[in-house]
């Protein structure tokens, strides 16, 4: 499982196009086809990227909590699964297609920053993710908080 660290800068191309970062590329084998489930944060105003591997496996732990006859259960399944897509990287450079509507809802229309998060990447629009990071106190005091 690709383990994603880092932040990189991506411009969007006119056809809505966004070069993968190399360093999140090389990560997977040179043959390998490079295939990524995207959708909105739940809280942030960011898209979170999975390998479509890793999404398997968090929509299978999901799926496992719910029961598809309870109609709330159906129905949070239903707007969970809303606005998601599969991108794959095309390409020695790997360029990746997000669709317009998915970009414009966290504000993206020319520059992105792709955060990695570890098991998934982070998309944001450039000047929000600046906006986003939090004051050496407040984190040392976040830390304190939730490590004891």
């Amino acid at each position: 499982m690709a383990k994603f660290i880092g932040e990189y800068s991506g411009k969007i191309d006119d056809k809505g196009r966004i070069i993968l970062p190399a360093a999140f590329k090389s990560l997977f084998k040179e043959d390998e086809e490079i295939s990524f489930v995207v959708k909105k944060d739940l809280y942030e105003n960011c898209l979170e990227m999975y390998t479509y591997s890793e999404w398997e496996k968090e929509s299978e732990i999901l799926k496992s909590r719910l029961n598809f006859f309870n109609r709330e259960h159906a129905e949070f399944w239903r707007e969970y699964m809303r606005g998601r897509a599969v991108v794959r990287a095309a390409g020695k450079l790997g360029r990746i297609t997000i669709p317009r509507q998915i970009l414009t809802s966290i504000g993206a229309d020319k520059e992105v920053v792709f955060s990695g998060n570890d098991y998934k990447i982070e998309i944001w629009a450039k000047e929000r993710y600046q906006e986003t990071k939090l004051a050496d106190e407040n984190f040392i005091e976040l830390a304190k908080k939730i490590l004891g």
